[in-house]
């Protein structure tokens, strides 16, 4: 590695920490709200719709997040992404200050916040390129995978312990502090790096849309392998979205928080391990058998009341996703030009992403006025399958989780068959190693 590479790879380094902070804030956040909202109505429906207000946003702007993130300064684009995203938890913190907050305000606050998201997150992204050679691309995707880890491995512990000290409404504030030290790291590597000139004749918003989906829509295997990613996103939508409900019917909240940071460590072993170690080349093969073998521990999830057992499923589930993440994110990385890879990846983050949002749109309805009564004490499948996965409150949910793990293994057996995502292994990528490290010059 040169002198120059090693200097971008610590500036990476340091950016990557910022966002893990700023990481762990939010999902201090997003638990603390969860549990508020679902012990103040007792709904799974009323838990999703927080999610909704996290994703849509994002969803829909993101396209426009990716052309802005091709057309301007990614690390400028991060800075304005972090620093808007505190203006919905400010109002959240307000609203509480003047007591007797309405759930619409909540749901307002946080629609706010994740609006940002979606000009920070494909820069972000598609820093990676900009910053490493491609060998570092797996790493990369390793350690990026163990940050986002944290909202799910730490947050819920300390959002635990945070509770019982002190009221709800101080957790925006900390989550604040971790957007502005994320922004203000970005910001010092900024300045010490210079401004950027990008190599790209100006264009309108529409011409760098249609550009971008002309990028994506070209690799019949990119299509392929994304529309399989977006259907196994809309399974494992269905997990993220009941997962915290179905633990409520089974334990406290402390028991529950537990075990969801348990079940995360799954995450930060796998992600551990190829940011130290890297992957292998043979991704097509490693994203298959991974997806395969965590459909079959999802299942387990829904098979069984006991807290240790649905403990020990959540963390195998979970230690098989960065295999999973690492191989779709190579795979599509080194067979997109760098200079267009803003607007790829948001339009890419769309597609998948709609598989979450159909999910998180049904699982409610699903999970309360469908799975739930079916295996109650007098349910329709009380008899047959709740002899087998138990009855009463969430045992449902245990039931859409069985259904889920499977059709993911089928999925995966579906990826090893389908030749145009097999073919994307054997592209050299020699646009993006032209394009690697020319798409920013410092000045």
């Amino acid at each position: 590695m040169t002198d120059k590479s090693q200097n971008l790879y610590s500036k990476f380094l340091l950016i990557w920490f910022g966002q893990f902070i700023s990481v762990i804030g939010s999902g201090i956040t997003a638990f603390a709200l969860g549990v508020y909202v679902y012990q103040l109505t007792g709904t799974a429906s009323s838990y999703v719709f927080i999610l909704m207000c996290a994703f849509l946003p994002p969803f829909l702007l993101r396209p426009y997040g990716g052309i802005l993130a091709d057309r301007h300064d990614r690390r400028l684009m991060m800075i304005l992404g972090d620093f808007g995203s505190t203006l919905g938890l400010l109002f959240i913190f307000t609203m509480m200050l003047k007591g007797n907050i309405e759930l619409w305000q909540i749901y307002l606050g946080i629609a706010i916040s994740s609006v940002f998201s979606a000009f920070q997150e494909p820069a972000y992204k598609a820093l990676v390129t900009d910053f490493l050679p491609e060998n570092q691309y797996a790493k990369a995707s390793g350690l990026m995978q163990l940050a986002s880890s944290a909202q799910y491995l730490i947050s819920p512990f300390l959002a635990g312990i945070i509770l019982t000290i002190m009221d709800i409404k101080f957790v925006f504030l900390i989550d604040v502090t971790t957007f502005l030290i994320a922004s203000s790291i970005v910001v010092w590597i900024r300045k010490t790096l210079g401004g950027v000139t990008i190599k790209k004749p100006e264009k309108n918003n529409m011409a760098d849309l249609r550009e971008g989906v002309q990028e994506f829509s070209k690799n019949r295997g990119v299509v392929n392998l994304v529309i399989t990613t977006m259907l196994v996103l809309f399974f494992v939508g269905l997990l993220q979205s009941l997962f915290v409900p179905m633990l409520l019917n089974l334990t406290t909240v402390k028991t529950a928080g537990i075990t969801q940071s348990i079940c995360a460590s799954g995450i930060l072993v796998g992600s551990m391990f190829i940011g130290v170690f890297g992957s292998k080349n043979k991704h097509v093969k490693t994203l298959s058998i991974s997806l395969f073998i965590s459909g079959i521990f999802f299942a387990n999830l829904g098979l069984s009341t006991n807290i240790a057992f649905v403990t020990l499923a959540g963390f195998l589930f979970f230690a098989t996703l960065p295999f999973i993440n690492t191989s779709i994110e190579v795979l599509i990385r080194k067979n997109i030009d760098n200079s267009k890879q803003g607007r790829v990846w948001s339009i890419i983050s769309m597609v998948t992403y709609l598989g979450s949002i159909i999910a998180f749109t049904v699982s409610g309805f699903l999970a309360d006025k469908i799975f739930n009564p079916l295996l109650e004490a007098d349910g329709l499948l009380s008899q047959t399958a709740g002899s087998i996965i138990g009855v009463g409150n969430g045992r449902g949910i245990a039931l859409m989780f069985i259904i889920s793990g499977l059709m993911i293994s089928l999925i995966a057996l579906l990826i090893w068959k389908n030749k145009k995502i097999k073919e994307l292994e054997n592209i050299e990528s020699q646009d993006n190693k032209l394009s690697q490290n020319k798409y920013y010059v410092e000045t």
